[in-house]
């Protein structure tokens, strides 16, 4: 049989094949659409994009038949060519569907290729149904199987390429889809021709629906319309994709600033409650695990009536021996403790117990449950055995120990008095000589309770003045002439009378009080020299510098600026240092006394012997005075031991070229000693007791002087006897 000879127009056959290739780039841009995160959105990506991508194929179709031509005029019938539409579009529906999907397996591929397959068949044999031929259309089977093959093949290789390329973003994404597109393009154009080189038309064949959808001029509009609305939804679609990775990274970024958030509050929380040296509990976290722990305790023993008492206790643990270690070899060395102690208390405690770090050296143990003073004590025991087990810290052994206090509900009462109950326990413990516990005991109320009033009302002792200066002479051993005096803090409390600094300079430095003190004493001895210079008398005044002070990075400018204030002589100012204060810290103690030097501060060792001075530190610092400690003062008439060190001191001293004081003289006997041994200066009750400073000028310009030794300490402030020294107002001119 004879067939009519077919032919293609070249432009309209490459418009169709364009077409199927940006209809394939649409059909993967869609892709990423219908499997966005919003349901609601993707359904409708998914709805009016299988419009767009079925109307796309179909128009390749279309316009590929648009480009056959016969010898005979040809048109297509409207209800096929419209049904060969929804063919396409139902294609383009299950092929998004598919894609939308969050994994292809093996399964899910073969039935959508196979379904995709079947629907671009469909279309196209629906759309060659359009023609009317008479007679019919001959098929050639060899061809049509090839083109179903084709089909299905382009339809798997959709379905693969769509979900391989789901994810692709940036240039990448652009550049694979648009390759991609061009392969699927090609696929999807090989199928169509392949189908149309399958049909065949016996000679004499006339097209009975001539007259329907035909030309040429048709076949440009719909190619025209299908590339218009091709490119507005792919427009569409990459600003939405746009859209959506911008939404995607300020989601990302509102995650990553809620992550931060919460790490920060985890942060602030954690220093809020937490120490950051030891990572244990601080007050605030262990008051309040406290208070949740006596309401577990209250509830239990309204359950269980009859319940023995005294189900919670705090131990308070005080490190002894930890200042020296820190001074001595750093604060990083310190740290190293604290963690170690906070290592061991974890250690020892059960796994129910609260361990906290409340200060400096100060911890605070928390024990719940089957809880009575034999489980007490000896949790105590083995914290102090633990603890006083030497410390390995960079090479270096240091030993230290603990003062452990305990208190119990409910034989400590109030549960808001239990930290101070077992506190007042605590320094008992310590005044016991430490590395002990002690349980709380009613006694220890009472004092608690006036250790803090009075910690109160130290607090406002200066700004009331009721803080003053005694003064003590030191007398020349020689000529019997006034050199120098110490300034003696005392504190005339409103209620309890005057206080000697044995009384409150412990609690000061316990509470952080003394660098306050210490102010006060430095700016109140400058004023009273200033006074006494505008009286004529030119006396060197000597004031005790705490430990606290020494570690005052500003201590030097305080000093000079208070000397500068008062216009006073710097050298007239003498500030003395214990040994065992200096040689905590060398360095300290050498960078504060040569900045003081420097002022032109004279500076004394105080209570020398008693602590671990060696000869090469004591000639590195820039000291004029030594101060024999009263402890040998008092053995010398009695002791060939005490006068020896004395007399090693003195001769020490002079080699060095500094100048020796001995305090605390009481009888002529150890003065007789001391000028025998040519002690430099003699201070002591045997001369003068402490006295206010106007009591003082009264007591220098006396012409006869009779002994003090007689007189008590309580009778001080309304009489003041005299030394055997004989003197004159000009004697006591300082040169």
């Amino acid at each position: 049989m004879e067939f009519l000879a077919a032919r293609y127009d070249a432009w309209v056959v490459a418009i169709s094949i364009v077409i199927a290739s940006f209809s394939s780039y649409v059909a993967l841009d869609l892709a990423r659409r219908v499997r966005g995160p919003d349901r609601k959105v993707a359904t409708a990506w998914w709805a009016g994009g299988s419009v767009v991508m079925g109307s796309g194929i179909w128009s390749m179709h279309f316009v590929g038949m648009l480009a056959f031509n016969l010898p005979v005029p040809l048109g297509y019938t409207a209800l096929l060519t419209f049904a060969s539409w929804v063919a396409a579009v139902v294609v383009s529906g299950i092929a998004l569907g598919l894609a939308s999907q969050g994994k292809l397996t093996a399964r899910r591929l073969g039935w959508g290729a196979t379904a995709m397959g079947a629907g671009i068949c469909t279309m196209h044999y629906t759309g060659m149904a359009a023609l009317d031929m008479a007679p019919g259309i001959q098929w050639n089977p060899g061809l049509v199987l090839a083109s179903v093959v084709i089909a299905l093949t382009a339809s798997a290789a959709a379905l693969l390429i769509f979900f391989r390329l789901a994810h692709e973003r940036g240039s990448r994404g652009t550049a694979l889809r648009a390759l991609a597109a061009i392969v699927m393009g090609l696929a999807i154009s090989g199928m169509h021709y392949t189908a149309m080189a399958a049909a065949q038309f016996p000679l004499g064949s006339v097209c009975l629906s001539a007259g329907a959808l035909s030309g040429s001029r048709l076949g440009i509009l719909i190619a025209l319309a299908s590339i218009a609305v091709l490119l507005c939804t792919w427009l569409v679609s990459a600003l939405d994709a746009r859209m959506q990775d911008k939404t995607v990274a300020l989601a990302e970024s509102l995650r990553l600033s809620n992550v931060q958030l919460q790490g920060a509050n985890e942060e602030l929380r954690r220093r809020a409650y937490m120490d950051p040296l030891t990572d244990l509990p601080n007050r605030a976290l262990f008051e309040d695990h406290l208070v949740r722990a006596a309401a577990r305790n209250h509830r239990k023993g309204e359950r269980t009536p009859g319940r023995v008492p005294g189900t919670l206790a705090v131990l308070f643990i005080d490190l002894d021996g930890f200042k020296p270690v820190n001074d001595s070899y750093g604060h990083a060395a310190g740290d190293q403790v604290l963690k170690e102690v906070a290592r061991r208390l974890r250690s020892c405690a059960r796994a129910d117990d609260t361990v906290a770090r409340v200060g400096g050296d100060e911890f605070l143990l928390l024990m719940e449950d089957s809880v009575d003073a034999a489980a007490c004590t000896a949790l105590a025991r083995r914290l102090c055995e633990m603890l006083s087990q030497p410390i390995e810290i960079s090479g270096t052994t240091v030993e230290i120990s603990a003062s452990i206090g305990i208190a119990a509900i409910p034989d400590c009462g109030d549960i808001t008095k239990l930290i101070a109950h077992a506190d007042a326990a605590m320094y008992a413990a310590k005044r016991a000589g430490g590395n002990t516990f002690t349980l709380f005991e009613s006694h220890m109320d009472v004092d608690a309770l006036s250790q803090m009033n009075l910690q109160a009302d130290l607090r406002h002792a200066a700004r009331r003045n009721e803080l003053l200066l005694y003064y003590q002479p030191k007398v020349d051993g020689q000529v019997g002439h006034i050199h120098s005096v110490e300034a003696l803090i005392r504190w005339r409390h409103p209620t309890q009378g005057l206080l000697s600094p044995a009384n409150f300079i412990p609690l000061a430095e316990r509470f952080g009080l003394i660098g306050q003190i210490g102010e006060w004493v430095i700016e109140e001895a400058c004023r009273q020299m200033r006074e006494w210079s505008d009286q004529g008398v030119h006396i060197r005044v000597a004031i005790n510098l705490s430990a606290q002070q020494l570690r005052d990075a500003h201590l030097v400018e305080r000093i000079e600026s208070a000397v500068q204030r008062h216009g006073i002589d710097s050298s007239r100012l003498l500030c003395e240092i214990t040994e065992t204060v200096a040689m905590e810290d060398v360095e300290a103690t050498k960078r504060v006394f040569e900045g003081l030097a420097r002022i032109g501060v004279f500076l004394s060792i105080d209570d020398f012997g008693t602590g671990y001075c060696s000869l090469s530190y004591l000639r590195q610092l820039p000291a004029k005075q030594l101060k024999i400690d009263r402890g040998f003062i008092n053995d010398l008439e009695s002791s060939k031991d005490a006068r020896a060190i004395v007399c090693a001191v003195v001769q020490l001293a002079h080699a060095l070229g500094l100048r020796v004081v001995a305090e605390g003289v009481e009888t002529e006997g150890q003065k007789e000693i001391l000028l025998a041994l040519e002690c430099d200066e003699l201070q002591g009750f045997l001369f003068a007791r402490p006295m206010p400073a106007e009591a003082l000028m009264g007591w220098m310009v006396a012409d006869v002087i009779e002994p003090a030794g007689a007189f008590a300490p309580s009778v001080i402030d309304e009489t003041l006897r005299h030394g055997s020294v004989g003197h004159s107002r000009m004697a006591l001119v300082q040169n």
